[in-house]
């Protein structure tokens, strides 16, 4: 397979690349006019379209989970608020993906992308469970939710009761009658202490005490926090969500949850035993769960040829560009993880990529 530009991931951030790709006048590769016109292909891994909305959990109602952007040229259908998230964002994906037309392949895993060293149109190889393919350029928009993050804490195995992450949570109804200890300090964390603390008892542990934001989220505050995110990536380190830069936002359901105790924050607990966990005063509390609320990182695996990260495990970026390979693009990364962020960055990176000798010439014999 051959195209000239591969997208992989066909979330938000993947969904608004190819539209803009489309918008500039790419076409899916493997039509008949591919010899006169620029191509792109989308592959996705999912069975379905959604990208991670689909494995939310039902609970996940469209009036309790955080904005939603539309994305770029059709705007979001009417929304019941009652309505599962999981749901509402799936039909909503895939309505967008036939209604454009665009070109997305699954499921198809891309494996490995490496440098084609021996080509000397310098072009990026793929593989994927569908084949090889080459590309002048990559837009990754794989995102996180396939990488959850579980910390390491002594004793973790020899606990009796149940351990899960969030990417595994179902619903609060399968831990009544037990106690339960959600770990971590973003919106996930607080979203399911809200919702379990409803049906049984719940302790909650950080590692650094959580901050709360009074003041309302207006669009100069999410421009400061994107910036501080950006200069993160910008000197390549590793990025921090969104979320650990603005806090978090007071809702009516979560001062409910603190008016039950369900947000008493206790400082990280230094063991695991069989029974429940060594708090940090020494005292044993005893639970049956533990639910790590401990956020995701970014699946770039399948990059791992291009060595694309410094010593620190982070990547230096120019925008959505890797610094170092300006034909790799990371949408939905660091600064562009949220909703918004990834539309923009989907118009960056084609922006970005159009200027790239090789896109350069096709699209100028594109044109003429």
């Amino acid at each position: 397979m051959r195209a000239d530009v591969v997208v992989i991931g066909a979330g938000q951030a993947g969904l608004s690349a190819a539209y803009h790709l489309q918008r500039r006048g790419f076409i899916a590769a493997g039509t008949d006019a591919d010899q006169a016109s620029a191509t792109y292909m989308v592959f996705d891994a999912e069975e379905g379209p959604g990208g991670a909305w689909r494995h939310r959990w039902k609970s996940l109602l469209m009036a309790t989970v955080n904005g939603i952007s539309d994305l770029p040229g059709i705007a979001k259908p009417d929304v019941d608020p009652s309505e599962p998230s999981s749901e509402f964002l799936t039909r909503y994906f895939g309505g967008y993906e036939q209604e454009l037309e665009l070109a997305v392949r699954r499921p198809v895993k891309v494996s490995k992308v490496s440098r084609a060293d021996d080509d000397p149109s310098g072009r990026l190889l793929g593989e994927t469970s569908a084949g090889t393919w080459s590309a002048a350029a990559v837009i990754n928009a794989t995102g996180t939710w396939t990488r959850p993050f579980w910390p390491i804490y002594p004793g973790q195995s020899n606990f009796k009761g149940r351990q899960l992450h969030v990417a595994d949570y179902v619903s609060a109804e399968e831990f009544r009658g037990k106690h339960v200890i959600v770990v971590g300090g973003g919106i996930s964390a607080v979203g399911l202490l809200e919702e379990i603390s409803k049906v049984t008892t719940t302790s909650w542990f950080t590692r650094r005490p959580p901050e709360w934001r009074d003041a309302g989220f207006d669009s100069r505050a999410g421009h400061d926090a994107v910036a501080l995110v950006e200069e993160r990536v910008r000197q390549g380190l590793p990025p921090q969500s969104v979320v650990s830069v603005t806090g978090l936002i007071w809702t009516p359901a979560l001062r409910a949850a603190a008016e039950r105790g369900a947000l008493d924050r206790q400082p990280m607990f230094t063991a695991i035993e069989p029974d429940g966990v060594r708090q940090a005063a020494g005292t044993l509390l005893k639970a049956d769960v533990i639910l790590w609320a401990t956020g995701f990182r970014a699946e770039l695996e399948h990059l791992a040829p291009l060595h694309l990260r410094g010593p620190g495990g982070g990547i230096v970026m120019d925008g959505t560009q890797v610094a170092a390979e300006p034909r790799v693009h990371l949408v939905g990364y660091g600064p562009s993880s949220s909703t918004i962020g990834a539309n923009r960055a989907g118009r960056a990176a084609v922006n970005a990529i159009l200027r790239l000798p090789a896109l350069a010439a096709i699209m100028k014999g594109t044109n003429t």
